[in-house]
């Protein structure tokens, strides 16, 4: 049996074991199972990795994306320069003349010297490929709500795609940026897409959102929330009202999924 699993705290807002259980029964995949890993600490992953000794991969979410960075033995090159990784193969040392002699296994001391991490980072896939169907013209230019792990993911993506961005956030802490009480209505009808990459919404807090001017918007805004639960969030509803075009993470999830799935099994 090889398992597979999710890591983060809280997990009751994630959809992956779900999605990979029904996934394995679709498909009669009948030799894996998918596990949610509640961890609260960082610090208690390598006992993790060594307590299921048939772990073949998992799936990182919030607060971890950036903390689980320092376990890993490699991380792949766009999840390095985004700064977190959500995605992680774990494979048998010595399988490749690359890991054969690696001498700084970061789990060495204290876990399995046996196993071999490497992070990826499927959020950067799963973005962009639900993204570029709905762009426009006039989405030249994107505010990113929030500065955490997934944020840096958007922009990354944002980046790649030649489109201009600002970080927006409740504290000024990242550049570029501004804070949410700096928007007015000329950076609001200027940065026509507008993404929410905060939790701020995520059931079961459906009375919250980004404290953006929501008045501002137009028939010519593209909201994209991460947050698929609930479906259409304040975030959402708020944009929707004003005659935006919405989109919620779903799509992104599923394909991040299957990107997922592909990488471990490669």
């Amino acid at each position: 049996m090889r398992s597979f699993g999710l890591i983060g705290f809280p997990l009751s807002h994630s959809f992956s074991q779900k999605y990979f259980t029904e996934k394995f029964k679709r498909e009669n995949i009948t030799d894996c199972e998918f596990k949610n890993f509640s961890l609260e600490d960082i610090n208690d992953f390598p006992a993790l990795i060594k307590n299921n000794p048939t772990l073949c991969g998992l799936s990182i979410t919030i607060p971890h994306k950036q903390s689980v960075i320092k376990f890993l033995d490699e991380v792949d090159g766009s999840a390095r320069e985004v700064g977190a990784v959500n995605c992680i193969k774990a494979s048998l040392r010595g399988k490749s003349p690359k890991q054969s002699h690696k001498k700084e296994n970061r789990l060495l001391r204290f876990a399995r010297n046996d196993i071999y991490l490497k992070g990826y980072n499927t959020d950067v896939f799963g973005f962009k490929n639900s993204l570029k169907p709905l762009l426009q013209d006039s989405h030249a230019k994107a505010l990113i709500l929030g500065t955490g792990g997934v944020s840096k993911a958007v922009a990354f993506v944002l980046q790649k795609l030649k489109i201009e961005f600002l970080f927006a956030s409740r504290t000024k802490n990242q550049e570029p940026s501004i804070k949410y009480q700096e928007l007015n209505e000329a950076l609001i009808t200027s940065y026509a897409l507008i993404i929410n990459a905060t939790p701020l919404g995520m059931s079961p807090n459906i009375n919250d959102c980004p404290d953006i001017p929501y008045e501002f918007l137009t028939s010519k805004h593209l909201l994209y929330d991460l947050t698929y639960n609930p479906e259409e969030t304040l975030f959402l509803k708020k944009g929707k009202e004003k005659g935006a075009q919405i989109k919620n993470g779903l799509e992104m999830l599923h394909l991040q999924a299957e990107k997922a799935w592909e990488i471990w099994n490669s």
